[in-house]
């Protein structure tokens, strides 16, 4: 993008010095849309050239210097004139002068940190960019190139399976089992509902992945909750003694690694909800939080059951993405 003033203009464009190698990633647009962008990680090197294309040849370019800037932001989309920089770093490519012909500016930011996945939500977001913009009196001249970060994780030395026992007294109780507490993206969850006893007519049973980004502090707290998946696991009525299997891969939805309290801005977790559903169409759930991270909370809250049918507990499991 180019801002105009009188006399002399000029185009920037940015190149990255291993434009033709480095891969590029997809990334949701905050208009819903899908782009590629190209992928970086923390730590890595960011260089290339910014190229200044004069638009009048013969003409001059006065200006009052030229840079380039690697830029980390989140933007709270209730308070976008607000933008919350956690990364700036800043390089002075030319000193104010003139310029009589187009010319190219090397530049090069090294092991860079990049703290932070880039994410779209929908009350927020977090993007990288490279900004180079030539200054002047009247109107700068600036261009801005867009990157994506992932942020890699190993994976977990203690993954250990989870099991416990639910259920409404005297109606329904089972017992379900998840073969692990901690997921990559493209992992599997395999698992098993038995039912120890069972004096509700159960005609459906499901679960559901649930999204759920949090935005803001103290009072100014906002909630939105996401359906990302509905997976059947048994339609018909299960008798005492049964035994349902759970497999659902993750692969196939659109998914981030849990994000706990971003630059104190945001969180995103997520939530497998397990859902029965009776002949008379009254639902019976419970939740399970699966973070898709490295820390698996140890803190059990359960809820109790009430008019609404819970099975009552809030327990996360956990997402990451591996190198």
């Amino acid at each position: 993008m180019s801002f105009f003033s009188f006399g002399q203009s000029a185009e920037i464009d940015i190149v990255l010095n291993d434009a033709e190698t480095r891969k590029k990633a997809e990334h949701k647009t905050e208009d819903g849309k899908k782009d590629n962008y190209f992928l970086f990680y923390d730590g890595e090197t960011v260089s290339g050239k910014i190229n200044v294309t004069l638009k009048n040849p013969g003409k001059r370019l006065e200006h009052q210097g030229i840079k380039i800037e690697f830029i980390g932001q989140i933007e709270l989309y209730y308070d976008r004139g607000n933008h919350h920089e956690f990364v700036s770093l800043v390089k002075d490519l030319a000193r104010p002068g003139e310029l009589t012909q187009s010319q190219t500016f090397d530049f090069e930011f090294t092991h860079v940190e990049k703290p932070y996945e880039s994410y779209t939500g929908q009350n927020v977001k977090l993007r990288y960019f490279l900004r180079a913009t030539v200054s002047r009196r009247l109107n700068d001249i600036s261009k801005e190139m867009e990157i994506v970060v992932h942020t890699l994780s190993t994976y977990p030395e203690l993954n250990s399976s989870i099991k416990m026992e639910v259920g409404i007294e005297d109606c329904l109780h089972i017992e379900f089992e998840y073969n692990k507490s901690k997921y990559h993206l493209k992992d599997v969850i395999v698992g098993k509902i038995y039912f120890l006893l069972v004096r509700i007519k159960i005609r459906h049973m499901e679960i559901d992945i649930i999204k759920r980004e949090t935005t803001g502090t103290g009072p100014n707290v906002y909630h939105e909750n996401d359906t990302i998946a509905k997976y059947e696991i048994m339609d018909g009525a299960p008798v005492r003694g049964e035994s349902i299997p759970i497999r659902l891969f993750l692969a196939g939805y659109e998914m981030t690694p849990t994000m706990r309290d971003i630059n104190k801005k945001y969180s995103v977790r997520y939530y497998l909800n397990l859902v029965l559903i009776d002949e008379e169409e009254r639902r019976y759930f419970k939740q399970q939080f699966m973070p898709c991270g490295l820390h698996w909370p140890a803190v059990l809250d359960l809820v109790s059951c009430n008019v609404n049918n819970c099975l009552g507990f809030v327990k996360p499991a956990v997402f990451w993405q591996s190198s």
